[in-house]
């Protein structure tokens, strides 16, 4: 009978490593981070499946090669601050804490906050403050080394690189069905970034984020 450990590796092997998620560092967070503690209890069969697994309000966990291609972009290293869009219920916070430095987590619904602090509590993890908050508020006043988004933009939206610190980068999908463009962005100067395709998936919106005008005639 499979065990928990052998899925996880099963996952990382054939869906991660699989999707080009090669860095060393990234593999084995993904190794020492539970996946299933993260799942709520009644999809739990699907944690360590190559696929979106719902959560309560309409809300998906992103498939592990997302999440790993998304770390491996973003690579935090210890001391770096991270800024994380879209808490879920806490597993690529786990991840990204496993990387880098001190992780701030916005999460619009608070039932799912609060199920992120419990699961990170169970794990022991520290450094990760979860917040009840709409990432739209986000306005650049504290800036990050690490941005990632879990949720995608339909339509660009510059405020959120505005809170990277010179040198930072930014994790975020934009664009609507059926194909959406992960990108990396980095400020590269006070007033300048580059953007950097990396590749097509399809995930969630941002709640609330503003949509393309619709055409008229």
């Amino acid at each position: 009978m499979q065990t928990q450990d052998d899925a996880r590796v099963q996952m990382i092997e054939q869906q991660v490593r699989a999707w080009d998620v090669l860095d060393e560092r990234v593999l084995e967070v993904m190794r020492r981070v539970p996946r299933e503690v993260f799942v709520p209890s009644e999809q739990r069969f699907l944690a360590y499946a190559d696929v979106e697994v719902p959560l309560p309000r309409g809300q998906h966990m992103l498939r592990p090669s997302v999440v790993g291609r998304l770390l491996q972009a973003l690579l935090p290293e210890a001391g770096e601050s991270v800024l994380e869009i879209g808490t879920g219920t806490g597993f690529v916070s786990a991840c990204l804490r496993g990387l880098g430095g001190p992780v701030t987590s916005l999460e619009l619904y608070p039932e799912l906050a609060e199920a992120a602090r419990e699961n990170l509590a169970d794990l022991g993890v520290r450094g990760v403050e979860v917040i009840d908050a709409d990432a739209l508020r986000v306005d650049g006043a504290t800036r990050y080394d690490v941005i990632a988004m879990t949720a995608s933009l339909p339509v660009y939206d510059a405020r959120f690189e505005r809170a990277l610190r010179i040198g930072g980068r930014l994790f975020v999908v934009v664009g609507e069905p059926p194909v959406m463009e992960a990108r990396l962005v980095r400020r590269v100067a006070e007033d300048a970034w580059a953007s950097q395709s990396l590749f097509e998936t399809v995930i969630d919106a941002l709640v609330n984020a503003p949509r393309p005008a619709e055409f008229t005639f």
